[in-house]
């Protein structure tokens, strides 16, 4: 069953209907908190600490008093209690993070741990559960990509100051479309002209999911540019020259690939769900901006600011292949 949340739309009528019957039968949602518990269950002390967390259950405001099942002849216990309102919002993840940390381990604290085992499961544990691993996993993730991008950048161009130009450059289109999703969906900026709806948390696998698209479309732009100019680079050895050159051969071919993913992605930003308005919001804004204000004026820039140092390779650096993009002259005829 369908389950409203906290990004939906206030208008979506599955959002409405849920709304409409936890304020008149609070009844919340049919999403409980389930509390499985491997032990035996028909000890006294096991018995005593269950009945001390079905009461702590039934005095804390983020949960319903909890259906009981104990079943002895199987080692096994079941408390599934209900939690108020939306079980995705903050309010609901807070409840399960407070079982967890703090209302188990206060009923159970005097028996040792390897005489029990307790499962947190539901939706709200669910979401939980993925924020933690997200969470885990993104500053992986990140360091990873960024890793391989800093190698393949050195053996393509063979210069250490292109390689982390290019990823500083990169994370900047990034960091900004971030930025602008806090500012227009959470704080609400100028969100009546764009007509979306405002959202206390944004979808909490969005930034890593942004990031993944975002960085190889802007890797992809980015060593589109620098071949150009690396091209105009071997053959005349001129810095400003070949980044004029690069910046000419390439914007408009730039600017038109990125007017059509502007295009799709505003197509996700027109949707009534509130998560699909803030994936296709930011990824159309980190779209225009990389290729506008960071591709059209910051690499020019910065490169013309670096002039020759833009090439610079350090000698501990000088056994990386020279390996050409484009292939050698000799290879294109």
């Amino acid at each position: 069953m369908w389950c409203a949340s906290a990004t939906d739309s206030d208008s979506e009528p599955v959002k409405v209907g849920f709304n409409l019957i936890d304020e008149k039968f609070g009844l919340g949602s049919d999403a409980p908190a389930n509390i499985i518990i491997d032990a035996d269950v028909s000890s006294e002390k096991i018995s005593k600490s269950i009945e001390e967390l079905e009461l702590f259950l039934v005095n804390d405001e983020g949960f319903v008093k909890p259906d009981v099942r104990i079943e002895p002849t199987i080692n096994y216990a079941q408390l599934s209690s209900r939690i108020p309102g939306d079980p995705q919002n903050q309010k609901a993840l807070n409840s399960i993070s407070r079982l967890r940390n703090e209302l188990i381990p206060l009923a159970f604290n005097n028996i040792p741990d390897s005489e029990y085992t307790i499962y947190v499961g539901g939706t709200s544990a669910e979401v939980v559960d993925s924020v933690s691993i997200t969470d885990e996993y993104f500053p992986l993730v990140v360091g990873l990509v960024l890793a391989l991008s800093l190698i393949l950048l050195l053996f393509a161009f063979r210069s250490i100051t292109i390689s982390i130009a290019s990823i500083i450059m990169n994370l900047l289109s990034v960091g900004a479309s971030y930025g602008l999703l806090v500012l227009v969906f959470q704080k609400g900026f100028m969100i009546g002209i764009f007509g979306f709806e405002q959202v206390d948390q944004l979808e909490f696998w969005l930034p890593l999911f942004m990031f993944s698209i975002l960085f190889g479309l802007s890797m992809d732009y980015h060593v589109f540019m620098l071949s150009r100019i690396k091209e105009n680079y071997d053959d005349y050895k001129s810095s400003d020259d070949s980044v004029a050159f690069g910046l000419n051969k390439t914007a408009s071919i730039i600017t038109g690939a990125a007017l059509i993913m502007v295009a799709v992605f505003g197509g996700f930003a027109l949707g009534e769900i509130t998560f699909f308005q803030s994936m296709g919001f930011g990824l159309g804004a980190a779209v225009l901006i990389d290729a506008t204000i960071v591709r059209s004026i910051l690499v020019p820039s910065v490169m013309k600011i670096l002039g020759e140092k833009a090439w610079y390779l350090p000698k501990w650096l000088e056994w990386i292949p020279n390996i050409s993009i484009e292939g050698s002259k000799k290879d294109s005829k």
